[in-house]
């Protein structure tokens, strides 16, 4: 049977999202020979190349991006239609990406009561902090942690987690516990407002174990609130990380200061294998946002598991 037109414009929206012919077959569960007499007969009854083919990557032409635009509208307003009359059980394959920590003191332990509640849709989950093109890679929605910079995308912010500055007893043997901003360096630290991305300051005084940012490749600094706004600082230290589990395991093993969301390490502060630093001038709460491509429609499914997401952090945050 031949496809119809909705169908073309699926399969060649698809692959210009995936840049490929093969995933966007596998995507769509199509033989690979379907998708690509497809687009045949596509460029063939518009009269125009839409896809440029090499041996390495297939990318629209400027006639199949203005095509991809226009068909990109029209399927959202379809499904848009279609989920107005159907069935109000989310179904189908749902991909997520989601940081790991949070994956697994949030998501994990309750997905049973997702997956219960919602039977009919498949779940695939990849793990990460990196940043991730959802289009490009077929991914629906993904849950990170952080202030968020990427303005192509739709945000929708599910928790506010409390974090905390800490270290070792091992190390604030060595260093002594500050008692003030001033005194992790021995200077003055830098105050500015946390909306104007104040200077931050350097020392020699205490140490940090720096988090490398992966959007940015820098560490970030230490943030700590006061009446004046948010007092950015910038420590030395011995070691630089990238994940979420090696940052706490610095601190563990008395490489310097952390700053992290304290259902991180909760059990560690109550065991007394971290202690509390500067409590009176905790860091900024850390915004915890679903996000997803704005050109797409918010499918029910996107729409349920991110309305279930705020019921998991609201419950346990």
């Amino acid at each position: 049977m031949p496809l119809d037109r909705f169908q073309e414009m699926q399969i060649f929206t698809r692959i210009v999202d995936r840049r490929s012919f093969t995933q966007a077959a596998e995507d769509l569960n199509l033989p690979r020979a379907t998708v690509t007499n497809s687009i045949k007969r596509l460029e063939a009854r518009l009269g125009v190349r839409l896809l440029e083919r090499t041996t390495r990557q297939v990318k629209p032409t400027l006639d199949g991006e203005a095509y991809y635009q226009r068909c990109t509208r029209l399927l959202a307003d379809l499904e848009e239609t279609e989920e107005a009359f159907r069935d109000p059980d989310p179904q189908g394959r749902l991909r997520v990406n989601m940081q790991g920590t949070l994956t697994q003191y949030f998501v994990m332990p309750r997905l049973p009561d997702f997956l219960a509640r919602y039977p009919r849709i498949d779940l695939f989950i990849g793990s990460g902090d990196h940043f991730v093109d959802l289009v490009r890679e077929g991914v629906d929605c993904v849950l990170r942690a952080g202030e968020l910079a990427d303005s192509s995308m739709i945000a929708r912010r599910v928790a506010l987690l409390e974090q905390v500055t800490c270290a070792s007893p091992a190390y604030l043997e060595r260093h002594g516990d500050p008692a003030t901003i001033e005194a992790l360096d021995g200077a003055a630290a830098g105050v500015a407002d946390h909306e104007n991305n104040g200077a931050s300051v350097s020392g020699s005084g205490h140490r940090a174990v720096n988090y490398v940012s992966s959007a940015t490749g820098r560490a970030l600094p230490l943030e700590f609130t006061t009446p004046e706004g948010v007092a950015r600082v910038t420590l030395p230290g011995p070691v630089a990380v990238n994940g979420a589990e090696l940052y706490t395991a610095g601190a563990l093993a008395g490489l310097g200061i952390v700053q992290v969301p304290r259902y991180r390490v909760r059990e560690h502060l109550a065991s007394g294998e971290l202690c509390v630093v500067l409590p009176a001038h905790p860091p900024p709460p850390l915004p915890v946002s679903v996000l997803y491509p704005q050109n797409r429609q918010l499918s029910l499914r996107v729409r349920a598991f991110a309305d279930w997401l705020v019921q998991v952090f609201a419950d346990v945050a």
